[in-house]
């Protein structure tokens, strides 16, 4: 951590909240810096202790995996088929990142918005696996394109694993990226002269789709959870 750093980001790294949690935790009066009430825009300097109060109500946290069909958008501003409209969850959660509205499979739903800051923060490296279909079909040279990094849009793509599907597979292949640009499996495939037919994103991290039909959720839970915690640094 680098000093001086403001305080609501300072938060955020040591794991009291977001740093929008951290302004509601200051504005509240629920944080010191020297047994000084802090206030917004405070700087932490290295030797400084910074506390927050006991009396800071715990929140219960929930988290799910979420099966997202073709047509449902992740971006609230939608107004027809907003994950939030077609999805029943009892708590007030929200997508963590972004799946577009031509794609399918996993999202995750929480509300913690530690856990969102931590996977679509460009400091950590997260895995996140997809199953790709194309046409037309594609050859040995295009699957070695793909992994070794593909110009687009003046960038280009971290090396990534990208096999077949099955082992006579012509138009399907699993993809693993580290990033997370905008349609960035359409464009890395288009910019290779094949189009997608396909999209569904099987993994985030340890958490897998596995059998959960389109439409449903499941809850993260017990060991599974811990292990996604405790690899965002969460535990």
């Amino acid at each position: 951590m680098e000093y001086p750093i403001r305080i609501n980001k300072y938060l955020a790294l040591k794991n009291y909240a977001t740093r929008k949690g951290a302004d509601e935790l200051i504005k509240k009066g629920f944080v010191f810096i020297n047994g000084r009430k802090a206030v917004l825009g405070d700087q932490v300097y290295r030797d400084e202790d910074v506390t927050v109060s006991d009396k800071v109500p715990k929140k219960d946290y929930v988290y799910y995996a979420y099966n997202k069909a073709v047509g449902v958008s992740t971006n609230p501003d939608v107004k027809t088929k907003d994950i939030l409209k077609v999805t029943k969850f009892k708590e007030a959660v929200f997508p963590i990142g972004r799946l577009d509205k031509d794609s399918r499979g996993l999202i995750l739903m929480t509300n913690d918005g530690r856990v969102t800051d931590r996977l679509l923060s460009p400091l950590y490296v997260h895995e996140k696996e997809y199953v790709v279909k194309v046409e037309p079909n594609f050859s040995d040279k295009f699957i070695e394109l793909m992994g070794g990094g593909v110009h687009f849009d003046k960038f280009i793509s971290r090396k990534c694993k990208v096999w077949r599907n099955t082992a006579k597979s012509k138009d399907t292949f699993n993809i693993v990226l580290t990033e997370g640009k905008k349609r960035q499996i359409r464009r890395m495939c288009e910019a290779l002269h094949h189009k997608v037919v396909d999209l569904k994103r099987i993994r985030i991290m340890n958490i897998e789709l596995g059998k959960l039909n389109e439409g449903e959720y499941r809850d993260i839970k017990g060991a599974e959870l811990d292990t996604l915690l405790k690899s965002l640094k969460l535990r």
